[in-house]
């Protein structure tokens, strides 16, 4: 699914955008206030030389929302969650994820949108979920946000592996598209700006409106910045089974 996901993005046949600066926050974010996004969750995976990097939202005290590829299966893999990230390493608590994921697949693929489940955490501030009374409709502002690369390569083009940011990087950006349903995705809307984009290791963090989770950041990310929208599955078209998953009410 993952190579399907590529050759998609690669067919949308796009131009690069020649202006954009090699040195862009999140790409063309800003650092994220220290109050904001308390339940950002750091998802890393390891083998011993490979390493993984996704965002998450804590939801409950004991379920991370993320997107489905943040998840490493492969043997010899280790999945970690770090809460509290964006209080200073000194505030970090790290889980080791023993549990398998809960994926949503009732076609028998799953969509960018997954469930993880830690042990109970106490004095961790959630992630308040969508009221989904409005659905977000194209000009409507979301703000994205991750630890991802914060700058790019040769030719804009994406940094697969980088180290986590320094500092939580947060970004407004329009939404274009509204809610829709994209195969091998699953229900999704999409925002851009110009010299603004999402990176690798970005996937899985939050797209808010309104101070809510309205939106999971895609993995599908285009190999080079601000050539498309950044896509995001659309959290209001699962919260019956976010609820009947987690009790959530």
């Amino acid at each position: 699914m993952a190579l399907l996901k590529v050759l998609l993005l690669l067919g949308l046949g796009v131009s690069v955008n020649s202006d954009v600066s090699l040195q862009k926050r999140i790409l063309g974010g800003h650092n994220c206030a220290d109050t904001e996004r308390l339940y950002h969750v750091r998802l890393e995976g390891s083998n011993g030389t490979q390493t993984s990097l996704c965002g998450g939202s804590l939801i409950h005290p004991q379920w991370i929302l993320t997107t489905d590829t943040c998840w490493k299966s492969e043997t010899g893999w280790i999945n970690i969650a770090k809460i509290d990230v964006h209080q200073g390493p000194s505030r970090w608590r790290a889980f080791i994820l023993r549990k398998d994921p809960v994926v949503y697949n009732p076609e028998g693929w799953s969509h960018d949108i997954m469930l993880l489940k830690i042990r109970k955490v106490a004095n961790a501030p959630l992630a308040p979920l969508p009221d989904c009374s409005y659905r977000l409709k194209i000009g409507d502002t979301v703000q994205l946000a991750g630890e991802g690369a914060t700058t790019t390569g040769p030719n804009n083009l994406q940094i697969f592996s980088v180290a986590p940011a320094k500092h939580l990087q947060c970004v407004d950006m329009p939404v274009v598209e509204a809610s829709h349903f994209l195969p091998t995705y699953g229900h999704v809307f999409s925002a851009k700006a110009q010299n603004k984009d999402v990176c690798y290791g970005d996937a899985g963090s939050a797209a808010v409106f309104n101070g809510k989770i309205y939106g999971v950041i895609s993995p599908g990310v285009p190999h080079r910045a601000c050539e498309s929208a950044a896509s995001i599955v659309d959290v209001c078209e699962y919260m019956d089974w976010i609820r009947a998953r987690t009790g959530l009410k």
